[in-house]
């Protein structure tokens, strides 16, 4: 029964900003590890931000200073807002519960140059 649904997505500009959420149900959320992974085209699936349930945080190198995840575990959600966005950051995000193969069904987020 576990479920991840994304919104947030869609089409900015260069520069610009977007907040992605992620709406948790069937897990006891505040206990959970939650992540962001995006997969561009023709790319492998990448991590790009991890939350512990303590609220440890870990990003990858090409997001740091740009991009933060945060929780809100009363509500069952986990945040990625997107700062300075660029057009290498256009992909497919997906919310997920980690490490495990618990996933949302992704949400495009498109950057123009």
């Amino acid at each position: 029964q576990v479920q991840l649904v994304e919104s947030g997505g869609g089409l900015v500009q260069a520069g610009g900003s977007l907040r992605l959420s992620c709406a948790a149900s069937g897990i006891i959320f505040k206990i959970n590890a939650m992540a962001w992974y995006r997969q561009a085209p023709g790319k492998q699936r990448e991590l790009v931000a991890q939350s512990t349930s303590g609220g440890i945080t870990n990003y990858a190198d090409s997001v740091k200073g740009r991009f933060t995840i945060s929780r809100d575990n009363a509500k069952n959600t986990v945040y990625l807002q997107m700062n300075s966005l660029k057009p290498e950051d256009t992909a497919v995000y997906y919310c997920n519960i980690f490490p495990m193969d618990y996933w949302g069904k992704g949400i495009l987020v498109t950057v123009s140059s």
